[in-house]
């Protein structure tokens, strides 16, 4: 999986290797059971500091996408579904974006069919 990081942007590096982690799963390249790297080594390749991988993956961990096993990695978790409490978080991690689409213009009809494009982007790839 290619990370990209990119140091001047405004979202933090620790977020954007969190949800390019997240985006590299929902696109089957790693897929549950996979090892992700030690901390050490990702931040090495990455060239970033330790702390920021280790508060990606602590993020992950919280958000139930990996295990954090001490003195073995981190682990992509399988999941065969979701229940009530992730799709209450869902709903409202998503409420603010969807907000600002409608502030923007946005029919909706407009937002349904950007979420089906980026569905079938993550399908594509």
């Amino acid at each position: 999986m290619m990370i990209q990081i990119e140091p001047d942007a405004d979202v933090p590096i620790y977020t954007q290797l969190t949800n390019q982690i997240i985006e590299g799963i929902a696109r089957g390249v790693i897929k549950p059971g996979d090892s992700l790297p030690s901390v050490r080594s990702f931040a090495a390749d990455l060239g970033v500091n330790m702390h920021t991988v280790n508060k990606s993956y602590h993020e992950l961990e919280k958000k139930g996408i990996i295990q954090i096993v001490p003195k073995s990695g981190a682990v992509i978790i399988k999941h065969d579904g979701y229940d009530d409490s992730i799709y209450q978080k869902l709903m409202q991690d998503m409420k603010p974006i969807i907000a600002e689409a409608i502030v923007f213009g946005m029919t909706e009809y407009e937002i349904q069919q950007l979420v089906k494009t980026i569905v079938e982007n993550f399908k594509e790839n």
